[in-house]
């Protein structure tokens, strides 16, 4: 993804338009959205991953309006050995009118052939963001990391943020650095992102990919 900055960057725009934009930009995914569970009645609005469904995206969150939905490409990581691997990825970024986002990602490994050899990491937290613009992303995965991000909208289609806190459980990666991540929107509207960790006193790749917005 490119960090090129230009004078549309600090331009704010109001809700109805940012509605508009991501809706011309992703007709083909317009109908679908994320299955309603409805297994005991309650008074909670329910979980929506498509903007034109379920209840109105808070005000709050509009910097975050073009993350929503569901998302699914491939991908490359790094494992703890240094050793790269291709993945492939699910991504779901949903709301329920409150003001924050939830998101879920699941990951799995694609051999040599392309083709899918068993189930990777789960990643489910929450992003939130502020008056001022700063991001709050906070996760838990399932191979036992915790971590805090915090940052801010690069421009209004890409979001970078550094992490503050990295805990990893006893059951976790023997060795699992501080990072820095950036989402960012690319010019054919797919969701690319990238991930790197600290690593013998540098940054180097952890994992990327580029997702395509199959709902929402």
């Amino acid at each position: 993804m490119s960090e090129n900055s230009n004078d549309n960057s600090t331009q704010k725009i109001n809700g109805n338009d940012a509605v508009n934009h991501a809706a011309e930009a992703w007709k083909d995914a317009a109908s679908r959205n994320i299955p309603a569970v409805d297994i005991v009645e309650n008074p909670l609005a329910q979980e929506t991953a498509n903007l034109r469904q379920g209840p109105s995206l808070h005000d709050g969150l509009l910097a975050l309006l073009p993350l929503v939905g569901v998302w699914q490409g491939e991908g490359q990581a790094h494992d703890t050995t240094g050793e790269q691997y291709s993945f492939g990825q699910q991504l779901i970024v949903s709301h329920d009118g409150e003001n924050y986002l939830t998101f879920s990602s699941r990951t799995w490994r694609i051999d040599s052939e392309g083709k899918p050899s068993g189930a990777d990491i789960r990643e489910s937290g929450f992003w939130r963001i502020s008056l001022k613009d700063e991001i709050e992303m906070t996760y838990t995965s399932s191979n036992g990391i915790v971590e805090i991000f915090y940052g801010e909208p690069f421009n209004e289609r890409a979001w970078q943020l550094e992490s503050a806190s990295t805990m990893v459980t006893e059951t976790g990666p023997k060795s699992f650095g501080p990072g820095k991540r950036m989402y960012g929107l690319m010019p054919n509207n797919n969701l690319g992102w990238v991930d790197e960790r600290m690593v013998d006193g540098e940054m180097r790749p952890y994992m990327s990919a580029e997702l395509t917005r199959v709902a929402g």
